[in-house]
Parts: C-alpha cells; structure tokens; sequence
C-alpha cells in the first residue's frame, strides 16, 4: 500500500484526477469503478474541469461501474447512484448511460441481483481503477463493521451511523433506505488498481485504522493491505492519525519520476 498525505482536499483532487487519466491514457476502453458520496466530489469535478478545457483524455470507450445502490428508491430518484454518477461525473464527460452500470435495485430482480452484478464485472474484464473512500467507522462501499473480507456483491443493512452520515443528502435520516446492494470487499480487492481517498478530520480515525492496524473485519477499509496495488490520498486532516505520515511522504517524494502511483 502507498500512502500520500498531502496538504488538502485540492492536492487529493488533483493527484486522484491524474491517476484516472493516466489510466485512461494507457488504456482508452478502460474499466472505472466509481464510489459516490462527497469525498470522490472534488476529484469528479477536477476531472471534468480539464476535459472542458481540453486537456482531459478521451472517455468514448470508457465504461464505469458504481460501487453500490440503494434499494427501495423510486426509479429516477435524485439520490440513487447511478443519478448522482451522471450528474456528478459521467453525463459532464460524455460517458452515455448504456457504458455506466450498477447493481440493479428492481424487487423483483434482487434474489440474483449480486450474481448478475459479478457476472458483469468479470464480463467486462474486471476494473481497472476503483476509487474509494471511507466511512468513519471504516466501512469500504457499503461493507460494514463485521463484513465478510471475501464477500461478493450482495444485499446489506444499513447501521443508523451510516444512515445519520449520508441523511444529509436527503434531509432526514428517515428518508435514508435501510437497504443497499454493494460490492462487495472481495469483489472490491478483484480490481488492478485501488485509488482510496479520505479528507477531513471525520476520517482521520478510520483511516489510521485501516492503513496501521491489523486486518480486520471490524475495520472492513483494512482489506486494502492485502492488495497488491493500492494507493491512499489523504488530505493533512484526515491524515492526522499516521503514526508513519512523515515516512510516508518522505517515501513519496523520494519516488522515481518514471515510477507512477
């Protein structure tokens, strides 16, 4: 694992953004897993802010999967994650609906919903960058304390932690679904590059936990330190837990121009 602190959540935007394009560069039908909830935000938006500029690569043959989905959400509503990946990212860079995909929420399709959500990830290759964060009790997508460090994409509860977190995209916890489906941490460890990103001092916690302590189902973010290509960007806040952040930059600085993250 390669950790990255760095002074604010506009170096994390712009490091996380390089990364994708590179990405997209090397391999222009490039796989993109997309986490959703306001960390990833800046990051989205650096990236659509230099495609508008020109600067961007091209993402006609791209094709994204999103982490997760809730169930129970009227088709259309504003707050189901393929909307906000369209609004937030993919509608701005020209990626269509029919190359952006996630778990299907229909009721009468959820008993084999996260098998035909595997089975469209390993028929499109598998992913090729995965961007994550964090919850602050350490929770990766959707996988909660106590998940499974091999689980597969499936259906899942909500704790009222989770809920209280995201309640302030809808207004009210009670308007929170008490039910997702989401990747799950071994279908999440399946993809070639991990790109974690955690700002502010709500994740400083968390992020110490996974990255410094023991692996855990009780920390689900630590399963990040059985993969072989996993890079964490922190802001200076959220990194304020580290034990080894001086290391960690000392390393990071000192890494060869030809060696990328």
């Amino acid at each position: 694992m390669e950790v990255v602190p760095l002074a604010d959540a506009g170096e994390v935007a712009a490091l996380a953004a390089d990364v994708v394009e590179a990405v997209v560069r090397a391999r222009p039908d490039a796989v993109l897993g997309l986490a959703t909830g306001s960390t990833p935000l800046p990051a989205y938006g650096e990236l659509i802010r230099r495609h508008r500029a020109g600067a961007g690569p091209s993402y006609d043959s791209v094709r994204c999967f999103t982490l997760d989905e809730y169930v129970g959400l009227p088709p259309g509503h504003p707050e189901s994650y393929r909307a906000t990946i369209a609004r937030e990212l993919t509608d701005p860079l020209g990626i269509p609906p029919e190359r952006v995909h996630g778990p299907d929420p229909a009721p009468d399709a959820l008993p084999t919903a996260g098998a035909r959500y595997e089975e469209a990830l390993a028929a499109a290759g598998g992913v090729d960058v995965q961007v994550l964060g964090i919850g602050s009790d350490g929770h990766l997508a959707f996988n909660e304390p106590g998940s499974s460090l091999a689980s597969a994409t499936r259906i899942k509860t909500l704790t009222d932690e989770t809920r209280r977190d995201n309640a302030r995209f809808f207004g009210a916890i009670d308007e929170v679904p008490r039910h997702v489906l989401t990747q799950g941490l071994g279908t999440i460890l399946r993809a070639r590059h991990l790109l974690l990103l955690a700002t502010g001092a709500g994740k400083a916690a968390a992020l110490a936990a996974a990255v410094e302590g023991p692996l855990t189902a009780s920390c689900p973010a630590s399963v990040l330190q059985l993969h072989p290509h996993a890079t964490v960007l922190c802001d200076a806040e959220a990194a304020a837990g580290l034990v080894r952040r001086a290391h960690y930059r000392e390393v990071y600085d000192a890494k060869p121009a030809w060696q990328p993250l």
